[in-house]
């Protein structure tokens, strides 16, 4: 790479830059640059950022196409920036670069109500996509990652999930068409307005989780569902994570899928309620599972939830709260959406490891211990449902713990024993990447890494995500 470029003669760049864009939408300035070098990585976890970069904020397809190309001539890395809630340092450039921020591509392309499609441009963010949805009334889309600062373009990139997945999935279950820049300046569009298309390889679902280095993602086209009419929000306590995991399985295997199913430690909901000065109306129990229940009749959701409260009945659950007004939901979703506050100023790292759901009791029996063997607190939270729980691990005095490295290197290795993955929704980026041979064969990293090559020959685009 001719990082030297960025180092020496950065002016040289941004004029470059200014003849792609115009004038206002390049800058080397330090002082409108510094914004634009880190995401939401854990500040004791994060990677440095290399503050030799300039900022170019393109506006179509075709300037970041030009940017691309001119970036291939002089050998340059581009970090491709959406909403940076990434919590990898996706978003983070380690080395100079060409910050590439998506933020001016942020229209709402289409509304296709008759083909239940959205498209989008990718800068677009989710809490615009929300809003358009509220204003049509009648469609919804079920991904929510928790953040609705997100970029669209950005929840592909990342194959975002949440808390909805265990109903909806992910990202890659809803997206439908892209249109991307290739690392070589292409513009090309990948899928369309179908519900099946079976022409050639699936080059479509290959850009999704490609984490910004196959490809910039400019629009997106995604599915959309009917809303359902009516919703609740069920607490179940227990007194052991053992009965609560156990219990799960047998909801599903009933044939209720809720909306959501949230394991929490007791210890993180008291606290989230206590910075938002109010409090968590569970008494019994060390453990919550919250079932978020949604349904198209009245009648199915008191149904369903009779049903989810007496199967945790079986499993030893000690109490149940229905929360079914929206004043009450609101305040349950708002303390679970908080479960990071408390930790914040001392997290290390939030993990967010995943096994099968039936191999929870085991996965979490094994953390335990390693929190004892290690002497180091680790509370937990997650999506139980799919089986993607996150550990919190803290830091020590404002630093990583001593021991945090083989910590969390045995908790991966406890989640990859079980059939599970060292990371479902955060991402690989650059924080994760040295685990992956704990998972990935040999054979297996090879071909992405000649899948990278093929794509992106310079290797300019986000370098350090997935690949060194």
């Amino acid at each position: 790479m001719n990082t030297e470029l960025l180092t020496k003669t950065p002016e040289k760049v941004v004029e470059d830059l200014r003849k792609i864009v115009g004038q206002d939408w390049a800058t080397c300035d330090p002082d409108l640059t510094k914004g634009y070098l880190y995401d939401e990585t854990e500040p004791l976890l994060r990677p440095k950022a290399n503050p030799a970069c300039v900022v170019v904020r393109p506006g179509t397809p075709k300037e970041i196409s030009e940017i691309v190309k001119y970036a291939n001539r002089v050998l340059l890395p581009i970090t491709v920036r959406g909403g940076a809630t990434n919590v990898v340092a996706g978003a983070i450039p380690t080395q100079p670069s060409i910050i590439l921020s998506m933020e001016r591509l942020n229209q709402v392309v289409e509304m296709d109500e008759k083909d239940l499609m959205i498209t989008l441009e990718a800068g677009a963010t989710l809490t615009q996509l929300l809003e358009t949805l509220k204003h049509q009334g009648r469609l919804f889309f079920p991904v929510h990652p928790g953040d609705e600062g997100a970029q669209i373009g950005g929840m592909v990139a990342e194959n975002a999930g949440g808390t909805r997945a265990v109903k909806h999935g992910i990202m890659r279950n809803h997206v439908k068409a892209l249109e991307v820049v290739l690392p070589t300046g292409e513009i090309v569009t990948l899928g369309g307005k179908l519900l099946k298309n079976n022409m050639g390889l699936d080059l479509l679902n290959l850009m999704i989780g490609s984490e910004g280095t196959l490809g910039i993602i400019t629009k997106v086209t995604l599915r959309l569902y009917a809303k359902s009419k009516y919703s609740g929000t069920l607490l179940v306590s227990f007194d052991n994570y053992d009965d609560a995991t156990n219990a799960v399985p047998d909801i599903l295997q009933e044939g209720i899928t809720p909306l959501a199913v949230e394991y929490m430690d007791r210890i993180i909901s008291v606290k989230a309620a206590e910075q938002l000065k109010t409090t968590w109306p569970c008494q019994k129990g060390s453990v919550d599972l919250m079932f978020i229940v949604e349904e198209p009749t009245e009648d199915l959701l008191y149904s369903n939830s009779e049903q989810i409260v007496a199967i945790c009945e079986k499993h030893h659950a000690v109490d149940s709260i229905i929360a079914d007004t929206d004043k009450e939901q609101r305040r349950l979703l708002e303390i679970r959406s908080n479960a990071y506050g408390p930790y914040k100023e001392r997290l290390a790292d939030i993990m967010d490891a995943a096994v099968p759901p039936s191999a929870l009791p085991k996965f979490f029996d094994e953390v335990n211990a390693l929190s004892k063997k290690y002497n180091r607190e680790v509370v937990s939270l997650g999506h139980i449902g799919d089986g993607n729980i996150h550990n919190f691990i803290l830091g020590e005095n404002g630093k990583l713990p001593e021991n945090y490295e083989q910590l969390k290197e045995d908790i991966y290795k406890v989640a990859v024993k079980y059939g599970g993955t060292v990371t479902a929704e955060h991402g690989t980026g650059k924080t994760r990447k040295k685990h992956m041979p704990l998972q990935l064969p040999k054979r297996e990293i090879e071909l992405l890494y000649g899948i990278k090559k093929l794509f992106d020959p310079n290797a300019i685009l986000s370098p350090g995500n997935i690949f060194d």
